[in-house]
């Protein structure tokens, strides 16, 4: 794919007040996420493994039933098959995540 246009990427909204632009290749998915205030993401779990850093804002962030408050700069690492639930407050958050191997729902 190259190079990556994130502001001219068209977005997708996968969970409701959560907007991703995402981009990938054989192996891996790269996701830029725009979380609206009080956006919620239920707990889940998926085969990929997972991980991230939070941009802008603040989130709180469970895995594995370990959570935490996380802030611009705060990083994760979820294995894959592990429980985990994001959730955030009244501001709006960013976050950048990759997933390997690559989400197919999550390619668009």
């Amino acid at each position: 794919m190259g190079f990556c246009d994130v502001d001219n990427r068209a977005s997708k909204e996968f969970v409701p007040g959560v907007h991703a632009r995402t981009f990938w290749a054989e192996k891996m998915l790269l996701a830029h996420l725009e979380f609206d205030a009080h956006a919620q993401v239920p707990n889940h779990s998926h085969p990929h493994e997972q991980c991230g850093t939070v941009v802008a804002g603040e989130i709180v962030f469970s895995i594995n039933g370990e959570e935490r408050t996380l802030t611009a700069g705060d990083c994760y690492v979820i294995p894959g098959g592990v429980d985990h639930w994001v959730t955030n407050g009244s501001t709006a958050a960013v976050l950048v995540e990759v997933f390997s191997p690559l989400r197919e729902e999550y390619k668009y």
